[in-house]
């Protein structure tokens, strides 16, 4: 019995097709297909049932199919255990990101990349919540999210950036002779928001919710850039971060949002539990001596937190 035949037996169990299970373990289909008969002849049973348009494990592939998987399993572990004990790394590190941060991400991967070359790195770009819940599923290992001033459930944080919330009008608007205003004022305004989902979006959900009211969003974009120029154009009042519209003053009156006072964080993220394979958790500690340091981010950038 040898762990390619048990390797090629798992991917037609789950795949329950001998072409898609060829594909997955990058082997014709006849190599396939033979070296799960020398298989069956060696246990002297009949484990695929190929009668009909799937195929479909036998009573004596049922029971053998969770064996198979602990002995896969076991060897990946033992490579694993043998890689981390010569400082070789392998395996697959999932990250994701907000759309636009103050993070240079690419040079964090670069510098992984460099490290442990043998690691596979993939990266996903989406909303916080959809990052959140990659991240609580153990689909992603870490991400880039805006959060509120609590931790959601299920995740670990490393705060990056703690700002308030502001209001950035154009310098023609009725609200842009205020430097404060209350969250009420903004009840039946046309405002300019990120999308659902965002971090700054569910934000400023929340807390017109709180207030027993429902945000009027006229538009919006999910580059903050977007907003910022529709809101110079006099079409509303923009929802940004405040260092993100401190930086555009010579076009934009920036006013912070008070009673309550409303206010948003840029956070590395990962499982509370820790990422599952090695490669993962190497990557978050990385990551967080980083972004401790300071190493990891662009202090000169102005981009807001998705």
């Amino acid at each position: 019995m040898e762990l390619r035949q048990l390797e090629y037996f798992v991917a037609v169990a789950e795949e329950r097709n001998f072409t898609r299970a060829a594909e997955k373990v990058h082997v014709a289909q006849p190599g396939v297909s033979a070296q799960i008969r020398r298989l069956e002849r060696e246990l002297g049973q009949q484990l695929l049932d190929r009668s009909g348009r799937s195929v479909r494990l036998t009573e004596a592939g049922a029971a053998v199919l969770p064996y198979a998987r602990a002995a896969l399993a076991a060897v990946a572990g033992a490579r694993l255990a043998v890689d981390e004990l010569t400082g070789l790394l392998r395996g697959h590190v999932a990250v994701g990101t907000v759309t636009s941060h103050s993070v240079d991400l690419p040079g964090l991967l670069a510098e992984f990349h460099d490290a442990h070359p043998a690691v596979e790195i993939t990266l996903t770009e989406a909303t916080s919540a959809e990052l959140l819940e990659g991240l609580r599923t153990g689909r992603l290992d870490a991400a880039i999210v805006s959060v509120g001033p609590t931790t959601p459930p299920g995740v670990e944080l490393e705060v990056i950036t703690d700002q308030p919330i502001v209001a950035a009008v154009g310098p023609g608007h009725e609200l842009a002779v205020h430097s404060a205003i209350s969250l009420d004022t903004l009840r039946g305004r046309a405002l300019i928001s990120l999308p659902r989902g965002t971090g700054l979006r569910t934000r400023i959900d929340e807390a017109c919710a709180a207030a027993g009211f429902t945000p009027h969003i006229a538009f919006e974009a999910s580059d903050p850039e977007v907003l910022a120029q529709l809101a110079e154009r006099g079409l509303g009042a923009a929802i940004l971060p405040g260092a993100f519209a401190e930086a555009r003053s010579d076009r934009l009156r920036s006013i912070l949002i008070d009673r309550p006072a409303l206010r948003g964080r840029l956070a590395f993220a990962w499982r509370a539990d820790g990422p599952s394979g090695p490669a993962g958790r190497t990557f978050v500690e990385r990551a967080r001596t980083a972004l401790a340091t300071g190493a990891a981010t662009t202090p000169d950038r102005d981009r807001a937190a998705g």
